[in-house]
């Protein structure tokens, strides 16, 4: 096994070597960049869509007033700009936010100098926020966590249990209202259920049961431990449940198939056969084999909901996380957060990955990654 986990760590280098050119050319050939959103701004034509969408102040500047220098876009001539709306502005201006940004030097060069300093988990400044790029993930990463874990420990242990008993009750009334259940769950996007707990259970129009916007309380650092306990778990459950509406369907439906095809197995019948009791033959036999596919799929789950699945939701309950940074630094062309992000979650979800294998192995010690070839 050690031999296999070398192996798998070592292929994770050239897997994310190959991952980040691709991104890092999409990114060289999309229209727009940061100086390109600071000409708008000199020239009053920007839409700060950032701030529609967080609520967030005015552009952080350093003190000479230009961003923070970092990697991405691409170099420009200031006497005959290739930037849209430039022409007008003083060339040695669009000079100096080129070297600022880092842009007076050619894609390649930009692109391994990134590499080196990730190499080192330096991912520079970002460009409109005046501090780096490691901070702000720091301060986000609270409440993408929060949301993460907690919405995949209950889909887990909602859609295991569940699972195993429509598989066994298959047909039954039962199964059938169940899956009426899922089918709804997973026919409505969590975002419009969580539009509909705000409407419901957060002042929209009903009760006004829970908060509305933020992880905690204004006061949360006045309160005693128990107190900040209490309101932080307030302020998860609308969020949560949203997320988990919308995340149990599939992993119930997975389960419940696992559990059939083994169920129909000869080793099955003949361990009934044998006198066995149900509840032996479920979980000392059946359960063992079954949970395989489930486990399987969990590093991808589990990335999903941390990093992607949050987004909307976050947006909606005001929730200041991962995703929502990721999604303005998109529109807002902040590249330092953007491949920092992208490094980030593409190396976590690799790590997540060689995780699952070793988990198949813990729960059936008859799997041997060893004897295959990576």
């Amino acid at each position: 096994m050690l031999a296999y986990i070398i192996r798998r760590l070592l292929l994770i280098i050239p897997t994310l070597f190959g991952i980040m050119v691709i991104n890092f050319i999409v990114i060289q050939a999309a229209p727009g960049g940061p100086i390109e959103q600071l000409i708008a701004t000199f020239e009053g034509t920007a839409v700060d869509l950032t701030a529609r969408v967080s609520g967030a102040g005015p552009t952080e500047t350093l003190d000479d007033g230009l961003p923070g220098g970092g990697v991405g876009g691409g170099p420009g001539d200031a006497t005959t700009s290739k930037y849209r709306g430039a022409q007008g502005l003083d060339p040695e201006l669009i000079q100096e936010l080129e070297r600022q940004f880092g842009f007076d030097k050619p894609a390649h060069e930009r692109f391994f100098q990134m590499l080196w300093n990730y190499m080192r988990f330096d991912f520079g400044e970002s460009f409109f926020r005046d501090r780096t790029v490691v901070d702000l993930v720091l301060e986000k990463m609270p409440v993408s966590i929060s949301l993460g874990l907690w919405t995949t420990l209950l889909v887990y242990l909602i859609s295991i249990p569940l699972g195993i008993a429509k598989a066994v009750r298959d047909g039954a009334r039962f199964d059938v209202w169940s899956s009426g259940v899922i089918i709804v769950g997973n026919a409505i996007p969590s975002f419009l259920f969580a539009i509909l707990l705000i409407v419901l259970f957060a002042g929209g129009r009903y009760f006004d049961w829970f908060p509305l916007r933020g992880l905690t309380s204004p006061n949360w650092e006045d309160m005693s431990t128990i107190q900040q306990v209490g309101d932080y778990l307030w302020h998860m459950v609308l969020p949560v449940v949203s997320m988990v509406i919308g995340g149990f369907a599939g992993l119930t439906l997975l389960t419940k198939n696992s559990f059939l095809e083994e169920i129909n197995k000869q080793y099955v019948v003949t361990a009934r056969a044998k006198g066995l009791s149900e509840r032996r033959v479920l979980y000392g036999h059946v359960f063992r084999n079954a949970m395989l596919i489930v486990i399987a799929g969990f590093p991808s789950a589990f990335v999903g909901i941390l990093f992607t699945g949050a987004l909307l939701t976050e947006i909606i309950f005001s929730l200041d996380g991962l995703g929502l940074l990721g999604f303005e630094a998109a529109i807002g062309r902040d590249y330092p957060v953007m491949f920092a992000s992208l490094y980030f979650f593409t190396l976590l979800g690799l790590i997540m990955q060689l995780i699952g294998d070793i988990t198949y192995t813990i729960v059936d010690p008859r799997i041997d990654f060893e004897s295959r070839e990576v």
